[in-house]
């Protein structure tokens, strides 16, 4: 941009990083609170670079993703206030990659920056992260890598696109730009109707020529329904959950994003998970809720009460958890082939699966 004198002036950008990007630690620094650091951290020398001289990152905001998933009312409003500091022009946050808490802290500071201080902002994920469902209509989310090898491939685009806003200039789709999907719709003028497109794609498609669908189909991978339980009142019902409920200190260390593995845990004789005993590993929603109370996640109260009343008839005395947030699909498939397997085998007939 140019000041009032016609010289050429970088745009002020500051870019948002958690603890890990920032050299400060990971998860047992995951409580860091906001910090202000002038000028590039991390990743924001990449950033940088791919900015040139049309921008200049004038400070880094760093915060852990505890910290941010925790006190996210206080961690926006803290954050908020260190960038009314620097007058920034725009903001960049991530890129979070599949991290689901870094994802969710990139796109709430996005989006409050967005709607409060009015000025451009972007940041990058996975598709398959948490945060791109919640906050892919109000803001532009570039499509990442599921980890940090992507992230010289992300940058760029970022850049890019974050100078675009800052222009005024036309954004385009989602293919030119590389951001994910908003299901926003913009009119577009073709010089053949759509009858016409639609029999030469299904022309082509049936000599196995290749062709781009105009609007690509979802694909639902379908599975059949078990059959209903015969006699529920002699049923043993198992509790199975994604929102990874754990013994406290998460004994098999299932991570908080991305699981690459299970837990089997004993409720023999527990009426009731306290936050003494149990906790939640789920790194993709606010822990406060589920830490308070185990039960709102993986309900052995209600399951006890039900079972003494005779509703069914008992209660397996063993749950299975893991952690749905970025897991891929492939480990997500085994880790329930295994579970049924084990299920099986003790004779269970039904289960009441959680999730977040």
């Amino acid at each position: 941009m140019r000041d009032g004198e016609g010289l050429f002036v970088a745009y002020r950008v500051v870019h948002y990083i958690n603890q890990f990007f920032a050299g400060i630690g990971g998860e047992e620094r995951a409580d860091y609170p906001p910090e202000l650091r002038d000028g590039v951290v991390g990743p924001g020398q990449a950033l940088q670079a791919a900015f040139e001289k049309e921008a200049t990152i004038v400070a880094t905001v760093i915060c852990g993703d505890g910290y941010f998933a925790e006190q996210m009312d206080e961690a926006i409003n803290k954050i908020i206030e260190m960038l009314k500091e620097y007058k920034p022009d725009a903001l960049v946050a991530g890129p979070a990659f599949n991290a689901g808490r870094y994802g969710m802290a990139c796109g709430a500071i996005c989006d409050a920056v967005g709607k409060r201080l009015g000025i451009p902002v972007v940041t990058a994920m996975y598709r398959e992260n948490p945060a791109v469902e919640i906050y892919k209509k109000g803001i532009y989310i570039i499509e990442a890598a599921d980890s940090a090898r992507g992230m010289r491939d992300a940058i760029p685009k970022m850049a890019r696109l974050v100078l675009k806003q800052l222009k005024g200039e036309t954004i385009g789709s989602p293919k030119e730009e590389g951001y994910i999907e908003r299901g926003v719709r913009v009119n577009v003028f073709r010089d053949r109707i759509g009858a016409e497109r639609a029999v030469d794609m299904l022309v082509k498609k049936l000599r196995g020529e290749e062709f781009v669908s105009e609007y690509p189909m979802p694909s639902f991978d379908r599975v059949p329904p078990a059959p209903a339980i015969k006699d529920i009142k002699k049923a043993k019902i198992a509790l199975v959950t994604s929102g990874g409920i754990v013994p406290k200190d998460n004994p098999d260390r299932i991570e908080a994003s991305s699981a690459t593995k299970f837990g089997e845990y004993s409720i023999a004789g527990l009426q009731d998970l306290t936050s003494e005993t149990h906790e939640t590993a789920h790194g993709g929603y606010d822990p406060t809720y589920a830490n308070d109370d185990p039960d709102r996640v993986l309900p052995v109260d209600v399951a006890r009460e039900l079972e003494r009343e005779g509703s069914f008839g008992s209660l397996h005395d063993k749950y299975y958890a893991t952690v749905g947030n970025g897991t891929p699909v492939a480990y997500a498939k085994s880790f329930g082939e295994e579970i049924a397997k084990r299920l099986k085998s003790d004779n269970v007939d039904g289960v009441i699966l959680t999730s977040t």
